[in-house]
């Protein structure tokens, strides 16, 4: 399983209290993740970091500074459908 990560320069009392969730937690990136927004391009490839918040994931993918927005299946894989330039914009549009 690989490691679940905070994002750099971040705590995470601080993504708790940006995004209002007291029970954020970072998940391991050993997933699956789907962009299903507009246009749908299918696969984004592997994430450096998965947040979760109830149900909900932020996800920086790999290759990509910017923070997707989706929601975690049922089989642990995350299907994206809102992109945010920065993680602070991410946690206040969740």
């Amino acid at each position: 399983m690989a490691e679940a990560r905070l994002p750099a320069g971040w705590t995470l009392q601080r993504i708790r209290a940006v995004s209002g969730d007291r029970e954020a937690v970072p998940l391991h990136t050993g997933r699956t993740v789907t962009w299903c927004g507009s246009p749908a391009i299918g696969p984004m490839g592997l994430p450096a970091i998965v947040l979760g918040f109830h149900g909900l994931c932020l996800v920086q993918p790999v290759d990509d500074a910017g923070w997707y927005m989706g929601s975690l299946n049922d089989d642990g894989s995350i299907d994206c459908w809102s992109a945010y330039d920065d993680l602070h914009e991410a946690l206040r549009g969740l």
